[in-house]
């Protein structure tokens, strides 16, 4: 088979930048073009210097895009959007990693992003970017909207239970605790270090966009209320999620091992962590720093009926880079795992 050209747009950033070290060593890709305006002409290195010797790969602008068979798009939100009909006519197939066609709904995107979609009309075209769940319409889509890294997390630790119609529609609470890479690479008054450093701080504790996303996927019989709430730690790479649901009937410790391993026992890039003792007897994002896991735990409070589930994930890799390349092999019917078999390193 001859290799799958493919191009990035806005590539100098944290989630492009992991596109670029994924696809590199992909023995089925050809990375035709790196998108950069603010560093246009520069070598893709002197931004991503973890690339140093692998690639000669330039920067080149959003207006130089030559056609190619899948387009990545790695840009600020709103801009897909704008010139979705310029890609799609650039390739025939696109992964956007924004936020811009994550919601199927044109009502719900104007309500959680305060403007009307400029492209209602495609919203239900994107195929909403979680393998786990969406892997069929995903063999056949034309185009994927990447899910947003804290969704991927909550919903990962909730979908079998949601699905199952186990857990109480309207009590779930999830709070998601993330490092500093979640909010790109661009430096800003909050990431200047005196500020950002030993910070524990709630940035989003109601109203977060990525509870849209939650809800829109874990809704099945009856709407479902995500109460979400977002906190920044002293954390690079990651997002560990623990949320509190209230379950519907009574369940033992091993009914919900089931549940969780009929979903995801045959899951290449899902792993149930319940050790009994040890240190790592629960998700923690240090251990899955660099990969595409996603790791899910859980405690029943039996005396409540309260379920905590715990996930972790690494945010650029599971909840962007890896999981849009996932989703690629899936699009071109090869090994969901191709290119993304690292297993992580311990210590870190």
């Amino acid at each position: 088979m001859s290799a799958i050209t493919v191009s990035i747009a806005g590539a100098s950033g944290y989630a492009g930048g992991e596109l670029l070290r994924l696809l590199l060593f992909h023995p089925d890709v050809r990375i035709q073009q790196a998108t950069s305006e603010r560093h246009f002409g520069q070598f893709v290195h002197k931004v991503h210097p973890n690339l140093r010797g692998q690639t000669t790969l330039k920067f080149c602008g959003m207006d130089d895009l030559q056609p190619c068979d899948l387009l990545f798009l790695c840009l600020p939100h709103g801009e897909a959007q704008k010139r979705i009909e310029h890609f799609s006519q650039i390739a025939p197939r696109i992964i956007d990693l924004s936020a811009d066609f994550r919601l199927q709904n044109p009502d719900a995107y104007a309500r959680w992003y305060g403007q009307s979609h400029l492209r209602p009309d495609l919203l239900g075209q994107f195929v909403y970017g979680i393998p786990e769940l969406h892997r069929q319409q995903m063999q056949t889509a034309r185009f994927i909207s990447s899910a947003g890294c804290n969704a991927t997390a909550a919903i990962l630790a909730l979908y079998p239970l949601f699905k199952e119609g186990l857990a109480q529609a309207n009590q779930a609470i999830i709070e998601v605790k993330v490092g500093s890479s979640e909010a790109g690479n661009r430096p800003n008054e909050a990431s200047h270090h005196p500020v950002r450093h030993g910070c524990v701080r709630s940035f989003k504790p109601t109203r977060h966009r990525h509870a849209a996303e939650i809800e829109q996927e874990l809704s099945f019989n009856e709407a479902m209320t995500a109460h979400f709430s977002a906190t920044a730690i002293e954390m690079v790479r990651g997002v560990l999620a623990t949320a509190h649901v209230f379950l519907n009937r009574k369940l033992s410790e091993k009914d919900i091992w089931k549940i969780y391993r009929s979903y995801y026992a045959s899951e290449p890039f899902v792993r149930i962590v319940k050790e009994r003792d040890g240190l790592y007897r629960y998700p923690e994002p240090k251990l899955v720093a660099g990969t595409n896991f996603c790791d899910v735990g859980f405690e029943l409070d039996g005396s409540t009926n309260r379920l905590v589930v715990i996930s972790a994930i690494d945010n650029l890799m599971k909840g962007a880079a890896g999981q849009a390349v996932q989703a690629f092999n899936i699009m071109h019917g090869l090994p969901e795992t191709r290119a993304l078999q690292f297993p992580g390193l311990h210590p870190v």
